[in-house]
């Protein structure tokens, strides 16, 4: 098999990713491109763009494959079932530390209010990596968030519940 035939290092990536995540309690969040071929809850996208908990305790039968990740959660106290095409993951990151890895997007047709000319949230991330004519050989990371920000809400966060103080992170040293 030659690189051209090759699948894709996203899915992959993405796996390993949410496996560091959940190795290390941290709450795996997924970064998605809303456009016609993502099955979420519209009412939650803002500037065309979504984030996911796919944590655990947040969802219900969850699969990462090659093409899709799938899984069931509740918006809201309602039961959603979210398909979301691979190559429409933009980031996935730890919550708590903002530890994780951005993805290139190809240029998509219809993005729910997608404007190509805006920056994304995640557009303050480095490059690391070459590029070998696949859009997926760009791997980004995203950098550490600024510490004096930690406790603001990110812009395009899901709505928290109601009950229960907000989880904190201490450093032992």
């Amino acid at each position: 098999m030659n690189p051209l035939e090759s699948s894709s290092t996203r899915p992959y990536l993405i796996r390993a990713l949410y496996d560091w995540c959940t190795d290390n309690s941290l709450t795996p969040y997924v970064a998605v491109l809303a456009d016609e071929t993502v099955q979420v809850p519209r009412e939650y996208v803002k500037n065309g763009e979504i984030l996911l908990n796919v944590s655990f305790d947040a969802t219900s039968s969850l699969k990462i494959g090659n093409d899709f990740i799938e899984f069931k959660a509740r918006f809201a106290g309602v039961a959603r079932e979210i398909i979301v095409p691979i190559n429409r993951v933009i980031a996935i990151y730890a919550r708590e530390n903002g530890q994780g890895m951005a993805f290139p997007v190809g240029v998509s047709s219809g993005a729910v209010g997608e404007d190509t000319s805006r920056s994304s949230p995640l557009s303050s991330v480095s490059a690391a990596g070459g590029h070998n004519g696949d859009e997926d050989s760009k791997v980004i990371q995203i950098a550490a968030p600024d510490p004096s920000a930690q406790d603001a809400e990110p812009d395009g966060e899901p709505p928290r519940p109601p009950n229960g103080p907000r989880p904190a992170l201490k450093r032992v040293k």
